[in-house]
Formats: structure tokens, C-alpha cells, sequence
């Protein structure tokens, strides 16, 4: 249940009666919310390790989505990132895309990607990926609606689709979280320890600032992680939603790393009344307010952070947690459910 989950299930509470198409669907994996709508799957579900290694299976998943057959609905809405846009609807049924991102990896992170792939996938990328972009680019043009996730995406909209889009931030449930009385002396970062989300960054600048830092997430970085962290930072795979909401509320301020589509934990963390330090690209520019509910550092890399890091230490007495509560307020539920409609009654 991460954010693209998150966002499904918001929209099962706008249209209650909707039914749900995916390729792979692990009714252990999501909410009750979820696993209560009739849900179908496309042919990728029973391919063979497919709950675990889908993503082995994208150079099909055009053929899969062609293939689901949703006529008779008046109303279809994708949530995209890579792929669910390109099913085929009906002449008289609207389409609206929810996009939390064109592909990344066929677009702007290629390289990235292809870069720390091993050779066959490197091959596989190569001789692949642009039929990919091309039925990426003409499946764009099914969409009657389309909505990005943030001022980032909508610009990525527009580079990759050559189409324009509404923007809707995703619905955070700000309500709850609530702010703490009393405030430690430790960081806090959250995320999933994969290499665009820059674990690395945090782990080597506390190291080197000797300053504590809580770190919460697990994945293929993550045992490299714990053998380079140095003593004052702590390295916890999971918590329970109740410890992450107190963790949220008592650190100090959270470090944000990664150039991300939107960031729902930077929210999550104003929500709670505490300050947001970020890379400053990427969504992140739609929801943190510089100097008001926290600070940006300019560059991803190691150097850029400390200096972060120390002018936060420095901006900290100036710091108020209503702003932050405040501006969290802004991302709240009920402006993800009016945006949503009011871009289909456009």
C-alpha cells in the first residue's frame, strides 16, 4: 500500500460501485478497501513469478492492457506509471489518466536505468524500449483527461505525451497525524532503500556530521547501508503506523533525498508539525515552502547535504509547526476528491 495504492483507494471511495483491472493483484499486499471491489487481472497475473518479479514482464504488459475488455463502462480512470493508460475503451466512454509519472524508465531515467542494469538487460533495453516509447506515446493519445500528480509531472506530461494536463496532488490523510510536545534531537529518514532514492546521501553525510539519524526502510540497498552507517545512525527495516507517526512527530526535521514525482512523506511529515529538508527538484516544489516549512539543499550529493543539514540546525529556532500543520492542510483528502471531479465536469 504505497502511494499509487493510496491513490486507488481514494478513488474507490469517489466512485464506490467501480471495479478494478490490474495485471497482478495479491490480495494480502492491499487495504480491505481494495480486496472488497471485484478485481480482474490480465493474462501477466498467471505468468509464472509474476506477484514477485512483474516488472520482468513489462514488454508484455501493452499486449495485456489491449487486451481487458471494459465495454459497457461510462467512465475509466488509469492510474498511471508504467503502464495501465493504454487499455481501449469504448467510443462514448471517458477516459481519465491519473499519472503519478510517465515511464521513467523509458523517458528522463533511461540512461540511469540502462546504466546499472547487467548486460542482458542492457541488450534486452536497447532493443526493446523504443517500440515501448512508441506505444507509450500513441496510447497517450486514448486519453480523454488527463491529470498529473504535480507541476513536475505535468511538465514530464508534456515532454513525453505532448499533451497537457490538470494538476491533482495526491490525497494525503493529513488528519492522522498530529504534532508532539516534545521534539528529540534526531533526523528521520523514510523511504524504500533503492538507488534513486539516495539513502546513501543521508547515510554518508551523518556519518560525516556525527549527528543522529533515524533511518526507516528496507530494499536492495539496505544491507550495504547498515555495513557503511556509522554509530549515531539507526537503520530500522519497517515500523508500525503508530510508531512512524510518533517517529514523524518527535524528530527533528526529515531529510528527503530523492527527485520524487510528488513526496507524500514530506507531507505526512508537516502534517505532524516538523520541518522538511529536500533535494530541490521534483515535486517536492509543489508542497515544502522554503524557509517557512523547511529548507531545500541544491545538488544530490554528499557535500550539498551537510551544508543542508547545517543551515536547518541554524534555521530551526525560527521554525513554526502551525506553518507546517497548515500547509500540510492543503493536501488533505477532500481537495484530492474536488479536483478529481471537477476535472471530469471540465
Amino acid at each position: 500500500m504505497r502511494g499509487g495504492e493510496r491513490v486507488v483507494e481514494r478513488l474507490l471511495h469517489l466512485f464506490p460501485h467501480a471495479e478494478i483491472f490490474t495485471h497482478v493483484y495479491d490480495a494480502s499486499a492491499v487495504s480491505e478497501t481494495i480486496r472488497e471491489r471485484p478485481v480482474h487481472t490480465s493474462f501477466i497475473n498467471r505468468l509464472p513469478g509474476a506477484r514477485r518479479h512483474y516488472q520482468k514482464y513489462l514488454p508484455l504488459m501493452p499486449m495485456a492492457l489491449e487486451q481487458l475488455d471494459l465495454r459497457g463502462f461510462d467512465l475509466v480512470i488509469s492510474s498511471e506509471s508504467g503502464p495501465a493508460k493504454g487499455v481501449i475503451t469504448d467510443p462514448d466512454t471517458v477516459h481519465l489518466c491519473y499519472a503519478h509519472s510517465p515511464m521513467r524508465y523509458l523517458w528522463d531515467h533511461y540512461h540511469q536505468y540502462r546504466g546499472s542494469a547487467g548486460r542482458l538487460t542492457r541488450l534486452m533495453m536497447t532493443l526493446l524500449f523504443g517500440r515501448l516509447r512508441h506505444w507509450d506515446m500513441t496510447s497517450a493519445a486514448r486519453i480523454d483527461i488527463v491529470v498529473a500528480n504535480s507541476q513536475f509531472i505535468k511538465k514530464r506530461i508534456a515532454k513525453a505525451w505532448r499533451r497537457d494536463a490538470v494538476v491533482v496532488h495526491p490525497p494525503v490523510d493529513t488528519s492522522l497525524f498530529t504534532p508532539a510536545a516534545v521534539v528529540g534531537d534526531e533526523y528521520l529518514w523514510v523511504g524504500q532503500m533503492t538507488p534513486y532514492k539516495r539513502a546513501d546521501l543521508a547515510v554518508d553525510a551523518f556519518n560525516a556530521l556525527q549527528l543522529p539519524l533515524l533511518m526507516v526502510g528496507d530494499g536492495e540497498m539496505a544491507a550495504e547501508l547498515r555495513k557503511r552507517a556509522g554509530p549515531t545512525i539507526r537503520i530500522i527495516p519497517r515500523m508500525r503506523f503508530d510508531e512512524l507517526r510518533h517517529a514523524y512527530a518527535t524528530s527533528k526535521a526529515l531529510i528527503f533525498t530523492p527527485e520524487e514525482d510528488f513526496g507524500i512523506v514530506p507531507v505526512e511529515m508537516m502534517a505532524s508539525g516538523r520541518p522538511v529538508l529536500a533535494y530541490a527538484r521534483g515535486g517536492i516544489r509543489d508542497s515544502l515552502v522554503e524557509r517557512k516549512t523547511g529548507l531545500f539543499f541544491e545538488h544530490q550529493t554528499v557535500g550539498s547535504l551537510i551544508d543542508g543539514v547545517r543551515a536547518m540546525e541554524a534555521w530551526l529556532p525560527e521554525f513554526d509547526p502551525a506553518d507546517a500543520v497548515a500547509q500540510a492542510e492543503r493536501f488533505a483528502l477532500e481537495h484530492f476528491d474536488a479536483g478529481i471531479l471537477a476535472a471530469l465536469e471540465a
